[in-house]
């Protein structure tokens, strides 16, 4: 029988400075204001969202706060394995129990807005980049990407169209840095096995800037294809994989001008580039099998995804899925920033692929083996859902339901959908992490 669903309830930046402002606790008293700069017009009205995205979390609230947390839930003494879920378009970022799937409450992430705001609206160039990236977005995209350091007391975030990266104490929610990048937009990030260094693309500058997580400063930077998008360390940490997705802005009738879809290899160390692969649409979410060649990826305008060799540069199969009802009528020019498909993740055991529809509303489990759909969820239309991200046991697949708010909880054996959790407005990227457990009674109800 399939499983009941369970609903769980200033240093002043030039263009030639692009250098790490840290934040004192004195300094932070005078660059935070009480509130967001509501700036109407070309700017998003910060205080609607963030209301909305309270409205969403209240909602689960009752169901959370009642669940207890099983016993040895946490994997390591005094800490809590979590999915880390950036609400892009609330500017906070939620912590769900990577296990029971209660919402553990989130934290503000741009207690700074105000200035950041001020700041790029008296350079002209970087308010026509900002109002340019935002026009592409459809609207202020405050957090791209999210991830917790090793001990569990420090997030990690790029902020989207505000186009830096930042740091936050989880027990004070103190801003410790932020650093603007090259370009105008801070997109997909990786966290480093040991912590020290967060790769960020630069998406405009077409190139990953690497981040000393110590301080903020940037310590280097690799070249990339064309709007490089995600980025990833190997297990062992010796290698970062960074895929890009060519200019999504252009119609799918000028893709030849998108420039280059292409997969680069780095070397963490020394940051020079190792292998690259070209690949003939722009490339989306991907997972590398953990024979190390094995690649899979959605790709720009595909209903589906590919599983590539890396090894010997091949597409060795392309896995067309059906179509839903809206997916079936919107014209390629009308997905996602060219997304048909944006969500992948295999499961801990490497048998079962979580493949995102993003213009079909359903996540589809496939079998590794012979690339066979075993199930399907589907969602309400136009829930939008946008990535996909293994649990910490590797038995379900969690999907981010942008225009709802919410994550769903997908069992990749019975594929089912076992829970729903409500988090914050659009949320978008996922990322499994542990936090201290003592800085979980701090978190934002």
């Amino acid at each position: 029988m399939p499983r009941r669903l369970h609903r769980i309830t200033s240093t002043r930046l030039t263009p030639a400075r692009l250098t790490s402002t840290r934040l004192t606790p004195a300094r932070l008293t005078s660059a935070r204001p009480t509130s967001p700069r509501p700036t109407g017009g070309e700017h998003a009205d910060r205080a609607t969202q963030s209301g909305r995205a309270a409205r969403v979390l209240a909602a689960g609230t009752l169901v959370a706060s009642a669940l207890a947390v099983a016993p040895g839930a946490a994997a390591d003494s005094g800490m809590r394995d979590v999915l880390v879920v950036g609400n892009s378009q609330a500017g906070t970022v939620s912590f769900v129990d990577g296990r029971t799937f209660a919402n553990l409450g989130s934290i503000d992430v741009v207690p700074d807005l105000a200035q950041r705001m001020f700041e790029i609206d008296i350079n002209p160039v970087w308010l026509a980049g900002y109002q340019a990236v935002k026009a592409v977005e459809g609207g202020d995209r405050f957090v791209d990407d999210a991830t917790v350091s090793p001990d569990g007391h420090t997030l990690y975030v790029s902020r989207g169209n505000l186009d830096d990266v930042a740091a936050f104490d989880l027990a004070t929610h103190t801003e410790l840095w932020h650093t603007r990048l090259a370009g105008f937009h801070a997109d997909h990030a990786a966290l480093s096995p040991d912590g020290t260094r967060y790769v960020v693309s630069a998406t405009t500058a077409q190139e990953a800037q690497v981040v000393d997580t110590a301080n903020g400063a940037v310590v280097g930077s690799f070249a990339t294809g064309t709007y490089p998008h995600q980025n990833d360390y190997s297990a062992d940490g010796a290698y970062i994989y960074n895929s890009s997705i060519g200019i999504t802005s252009l119609p799918q009738s000028l893709e030849w001008a998108k420039g280059s879809f292409q997969l680069t290899k780095v070397d963490a160390r020394t940051l020079q580039v190792v292998q690259t692969w070209e690949f003939p649409h722009g490339i989306r979410p991907n997972e590398i099998a953990a024979d190390g060649h094995t690649f899979y990826a959605d790709l720009s305008y595909l209903n589906g995804f590919v599983k590539y060799d890396l090894s010997t540069s091949k597409i060795l199969n392309t896995v067309q899925m059906p179509y839903a009802s809206g997916g079936n009528t919107m014209k390629p020019d009308n997905y996602p920033k060219n997304s048909a498909h944006h969500g992948l993740a295999l499961s801990g055991d490497g048998s079962k692929l979580c493949d995102v529809g993003t213009i079909d509303d359903y996540t589809a489990i496939v079998a590794t083996a012979g690339l066979t759909t075993s199930g399907m969820v589907a969602y309400p239309a136009g829930a939008l859902p946008y990535w996909g991200q293994t649990s910490v046991d590797g038995r379900y697949c969690f999907v981010s339901l942008s225009n709802r708010g919410e994550v769903s909880v997908v069992d990749y054996t019975t594929a089912t959908e076992v829970a729903r959790v409500p988090v914050g407005a659009f949320p978008q990227r996922e990322r499994i992490a542990k936090i201290a457990s003592s800085v979980v009674g701090d978190l934002n109800p």
